[in-house]
């Protein structure tokens, strides 16, 4: 992972911290005037015109780095009015999560400069069309691809790619690794895992029993680190409690609920359950077939309109908020700094988890509201397509 510019062991130049700490940007008449030569020497020299000798170029491009200098974005957009084309892989959803990445994009993309992205919406069901779908962005060379890789053993070899075709890939709420791909958002696992294990210890207090966490796989390295926090948690301070094995329902609606009523006729000990993906409502069904639903401790993920009355009612005693709308400004905002200016400042971001019990349930969902209000005051303007592709 890179060191983070403003980290301890980042070794910049003095011109570089310099610019940080409140000194103007360098311009071109600052490289002219170091070098004694005419800033449209300076300026052919940068963007690679003709009628400016090899060594003249090397020298321009050496002081340019001395002095820290960035280009003026709003000259190069107005001179080359570069459209940046984007691919957006993400799922149809059972619950707002992919709504809210996808309104995260578009409001990203609203704000950039020049208004020159236009980003392309593909959306697949779970296992279908995945694949299809990186085909067909390489095949219509978008510049670059955000994407929910729910299957990383199967996209790693597009990832590689489009990678070799110069489309930088960026992952969205779960990783690719070692595919090529140019970074990863999504939230901090095991901080999402601790912090739910710790809440399920303190409301379930000293009562001995079991407890059960679903995932959506424990071949996808976030689901595997969330549990293994869990379990680790919960050893380290909980140790009546006897964690069993993780219930695998791949986000599928029948399959949760058919797990979870087995998991609650096979263990009548069970005191509590983390909920770790999008299929939560099924999982509450079950307790309720079972007259559970005030027995047992519910921890779920995210934060969607079916949820809310569970929450306020106490039924499910929190949820571990991903911040998905957070999740898809930042894939874009990544992606485009790459595109646009060469920056990779970080490529792996992890979003601290919020935690909505229902004290502050209201405050978060005020907060939903403005946002889609503040997305929907922001008009499409004829220089951006935004496509949804089914």
């Amino acid at each position: 992972m890179d060191i983070p510019d403003d980290s301890p062991g980042c070794k910049r130049p003095a011109a570089m911290r310099a610019i940080k700490m409140g000194k103007p940007p360098t311009t071109l008449g600052d490289i002219a005037k170091s070098l004694g030569t005419s800033i449209g020497t300076v300026h052919r020299a940068l963007h690679d015109n003709p009628g400016v000798s090899p060594s003249t170029k090397a020298r321009v491009q050496q002081m340019a780095r001395t002095l820290g200098y960035r280009p003026n974005l709003a000259a190069r957009y107005l001179s080359s009015r570069k459209t940046l084309r984007i691919s957006v892989h993400t799922l149809e959803g059972t619950t707002s999560f992919w709504d809210e990445v996808r309104a995260g994009i578009r409001e990203e993309a609203n704000g950039i400069l020049l208004e020159n992205v236009e980003v392309e919406f593909r959306t697949c069901r779970l296992g279908e069309g995945e694949e299809e779908a990186f085909e067909a962005a390489i095949r219509e060379k978008v510049d670059g691809i955000i994407t929910f890789p729910s299957r990383p053993e199967k996209l790693r070899s597009w990832i590689r790619r489009a990678s070799r075709a110069s489309i930088p890939v960026v992952c969205v709420a779960t990783d690719a690794s070692n595919s090529g791909r140019l970074g990863i958002v999504a939230i901090d696992t095991l901080a999402s895992g601790s912090i739910a294990a710790d809440l399920m210890g303190r409301f379930i207090g000293d009562r001995e029993g079991s407890v059960a966490i679903t995932v959506f796989d424990m071949a996808i390295t976030e689901h595997a680190e969330k549990y293994a926090a869990f379990e680790s948690t919960l050893q380290s301070f909980y140790p009546k409690l006897r964690l069993l094995k993780p219930v695998e329902d791949h986000d599928v609606e029948k399959e949760a609920y058919r797990k979870c009523h087995k998991l609650l006729e096979q263990n009548p000990d069970l005191a509590g359950i983390y909920v770790t993906t999008e299929a939560s409502i099924p999982v509450l069904r079950a307790a309720c077939d079972f007259n559970l639903l005030g027995r047992l401790t519910i921890i779920t993920t995210d934060l969607f309109p079916e949820l809310v009355p569970h929450i306020r009612s106490g039924a499910v005693v929190a949820t571990i908020y991903q911040r998905p709308r957070a999740q898809g400004e930042m894939a874009l905002r990544m992606l485009h700094e790459f595109l646009a200016e060469g920056a990779r400042r970080s490529h792996q971001v992890a979003l601290a988890p919020h935690l909505v019990m229902r004290g502050n349930l209201d405050f978060f969902l005020r907060r939903q509201l403005q946002e889609s209000e503040r997305e929907s005051s922001h008009p499409v303007e004829a220089r951006r397509a935004i496509q949804e592709f089914a």
